[in-house]
């Protein structure tokens, strides 16, 4: 038996392509992690859950457990709403809904969006996560480049031009990271964030919104793309993976009451009850502004750290973008492949993501790397970018 033979055309295409997560690396035990996209182990606030989980259970006893879960999930609900405020946003009822992480959110987006002929706009480079995503679905893509102030809007505005003077087809939406862009850490302009929703309804698109790092800002923060949508064209997916802990998996979808309704209907309800219902109780128990706040603060005090390092023992020729928030600086290492020498790297005792991984075509990235200042502490920063200066002398 061929079991091959039983998949669906979609699935046989989708299986062509590099299996998920292919662009992590396989990390020696004492290394130190600059590839690490994660909280800091010692900001995962492991007793407060604890306390959320016991109080949760005291109160509602097996509620949490079933299919059905607490009252709690539908006061998540209520929380993330009150906190969009914050980010200028006012979501009506029906316009959010909680999804299994924001991986889920675009997974399921993807899903109600994409057919195989769909063309998609991505940022050059871009989440590589996102990337996999969508290349289960499509294989049609037009790549924008990001540089300093991040989606070069006039490049976006040229291809769709030009596209539909040849009576070509013009994206279904556009995918972007406004804010702290993952990989790059840069930020979008409040001009161009105004661009892209002029183009948006000059070409009929619409944009999907991934606002993970939104607000780890180190001095101010930026206005969401959907609390500047006027159309509704805006799909926004937001987490606390970032702020509280991945393993939550609690992410969300902000978007009109019939994309809603149609994420929803293929959600169904894989839901995870209990994670929600315990960040509910999380939620009620702390003050998240002033967490936000210690987490800015830590997370900037990190990245100083990692840009004095860089100055100080990288060679002159490197070059990289200084981030205002987030996890991330990309770093540019001209002439050099990063791929290989991540091997090299890894001998010595350091991690990082090669540039390659974040591009469509991954030729554009092999000068590239994404340094995380998130993970590892500030001596291990230090000494990971000492071993990586070495590495880069001597390649």
């Amino acid at each position: 038996m061929k079991i091959e033979s039983f998949f669906s055309e979609s699935i046989k295409a989708a299986l062509k392509n590099d299996p998920p997560g292919e662009w992590m690396p396989s990390l020696p035990d004492d290394c130190i992690r600059l590839s690490s996209g994660y909280p800091a182990p010692h900001l995962v606030p492991v007793l407060q859950l604890e306390e959320a989980v016991v109080s949760l259970l005291k109160e509602e006893q097996d509620l949490p457990l079933h299919y059905l879960g607490s009252p709690k999930m539908a006061k998540l609900t209520e929380q993330i709403k009150e906190r969009s405020v914050e980010r200028g946003m006012r979501l009506s009822e029906g316009e959010l809904l909680i999804t299994s992480g924001a991986c889920q959110a675009i997974d399921l987006i993807a899903r109600i969006l994409i057919d195989d002929q769909t063309l998609v706009a991505i940022e050059s480079p871009t989440y590589m996560e996102a990337l996999e995503v969508f290349q289960n679905y499509t294989e049609h893509f037009i790549s924008i480049p990001v540089d300093e102030y991040g989606l070069q809007t006039e490049q976006l505005e040229k291809v769709l031009g030009e596209r539909k003077r040849k009576g070509l087809s013009l994206p279904r939406f556009l995918y972007t990271i406004p804010t702290f862009q993952n990989p790059t850490g840069t930020t979008m302009t409040k001009e161009r964030r105004k661009h892209v929703l002029e183009l948006a309804s000059k070409y009929n698109f619409l944009i999907l919104e991934d606002d993970a790092y939104g607000e780890l800002y180190f001095d101010e923060h930026s206005m969401p793309l959907k609390a500047m949508d006027k159309e509704s064209r805006v799909l926004y997916v937001g987490s606390l993976s970032k702020v509280v802990a991945p393993g939550m998996r609690i992410g969300w979808v902000a978007a009109a009451p019939e994309f809603i309704n149609a994420i929803a209907w293929f959600k169904k309800d894989l839901d995870h009850p209990f994670a929600q219902a315990t960040m509910a109780s999380y939620l009620d128990r702390i003050d998240l502004k002033d967490r936000l706040n210690m987490l800015r603060d830590t997370y900037q005090e990190k990245c100083n750290v990692l840009l004095s390092a860089l100055k100080q023992y990288l060679p002159k020729s490197v070059s990289w973008y200084v981030p205002n928030g987030g996890y991330f600086v990309w770093v540019k290492i001209a002439g050099v492949d990063t791929s290989q020498l991540l091997d090299h790297a890894l001998k010595e005792g350091v991690s990082y993501v090669p540039g390659k991984y974040f591009f469509l075509d991954q030729q554009e990235g092999t000068e590239y790397l994404r340094l995380s200042f998130s993970f590892a502490d500030e001596s291990e920063i230090v000494e990971g970018i000492q071993k990586l200066g070495k590495v880069i002398e001597r390649n």
